[in-house]
């Protein structure tokens, strides 16, 4: 697959993320960030992402309670 492919599917996943509960835009961005390993280096965009992720109680609880 050329790399193309890669980062379009990678940006899918982010933009994804985006509208995603914690715990989902978590495993969207971690299989972008595989997506963009495969095409090349990470991108600007999965770096920046990851750093705007807000911290919410459930998400540092770490038990997975709804």
């Amino acid at each position: 697959m050329d790399q193309e492919f890669y980062k379009r599917f990678a940006q899918r996943a982010r933009d994804l993320a985006e509208k995603a509960d914690p715990f989902t835009r978590r495993r969207l961005l971690d299989l972008a960030a595989g997506y963009d390993a495969k095409g090349g280096q990470p991108s600007a965009a999965s770096r920046s992402m990851e750093r705007r992720m807000p911290r919410t109680a459930s998400s540092l609880s770490g038990r997975g309670e709804a």
